[in-house]
This record gives C-alpha cells, structure tokens and sequence, in this order.
C-alpha cells in the first residue's frame, strides 16, 4: 500500500511541476541582448576579448531551442606589428533546456577577423563553432559561459576563446 501511496504522490508531482517546467522554459525563448569577456587565444597569442551579442531563440518542442545569432567584439590579442580586431559573426544556436534555468547550446556559423599588419589590414573568414551554458538567473536576465572555435581559410590558423557574459531577453 505503502508503494502504491508513494507512486500516487509522485505521479501527481510529475503531473503539477510539468506546466510550471513548461512556463519557466518560456524564458529561453525570443529576442536576446548581452555582452561578453573572455580569454583569447589566437595564432598562439594569448590576450582578452570582449563584445556584445543579439540573438532570437524559438521553441522547437518543449525542451529544444533554435535561432540566429550575432556577435560584433574586439580582442587584445596581438603582438609585433600584428593587431586583431573586429571580430564579426553570424551563427545559428541548437539549444537543450537541462532543468528550468540551464539552457545547454551549441553553436555554428561564419566569422569575419579583421588583422593589421604594419599599418595595412586584411579580412580573414571562418567557420565558428562552440558550445555553452545559459543561466537563467530572473526571468529576464540571463548569465552564460561559452567557448568558441574558429578555423580560418587558406589555412590562416585558429581561434580559441572562452567568454562569460550576461544579457538580457526581452
């Protein structure tokens, strides 16, 4: 009987925390704005990067987010002559939502570097990737930790980056 008690009340937890899951999952969804800083390494120059970001997250079923995403950001990184700057991406987010505030994500997508070289500068393009997590720490105010990777052409080199931000969803 004890058993049978037992099952009954978790069923009936299941079945109350079910729609509030599905309320608080809302929060990961539509548009976003945020800021980021990080570390930075690039052709084995380590310096510190920072940016702003915006996004739009759309529910793809009830735990599953989707969306473009954008990045302008700027980095320290750069030694001899060399300055790194401009950094631009577009990319697109899979998210899993883990419990009602951790979204978990990956990332992919085009980046455009911008590289001075005594004085001359050049646009170098890439493939993005990445991954995170997305804390939910108020139903509009979001803290994330991501690391990223960028792989340029013409085998240029790469691109490693760890950043931490905070935004806001509206």
């Amino acid at each position: 009987m004890k058993t049978v008690i037992f099952a009954a009340a978790a069923a009936a937890a299941v079945a109350v925390s079910a729609p509030a899951f599905a309320q608080e999952a809302a929060s990961f969804t539509g548009p976003r704005a945020g800021v980021t800083m990080g570390y930075d390494k690039f052709d084995g120059e380590d310096g510190f990067s920072y940016g702003v970001t915006a996004g739009y997250d759309l529910a793809l079923a009830p735990r599953v987010t989707f969306g473009p995403e954008v990045s302008f950001g700027d980095t320290t990184t750069g030694e001899g002559g060399v300055e790194i700057s401009r950094d631009l991406a577009a990319s697109v987010r899979l998210g899993y939502i883990v419990t009602p505030q951790i979204l978990a994500f990956a990332k992919v997508g085009y980046a455009d570097t911008r590289v001075d070289v005594g004085g001359a500068g050049f646009a170098v393009e890439g493939v993005r990737y990445g991954g995170g997590l997305e804390f939910a720490a108020r139903p509009n105010i979001y803290i994330s930790a991501e690391y990223q990777r960028t792989e340029y052409e013409a085998n240029f080199g790469g691109r490693d980056a760890g950043v931490v931000g905070i935004g806001f969803r509206f």
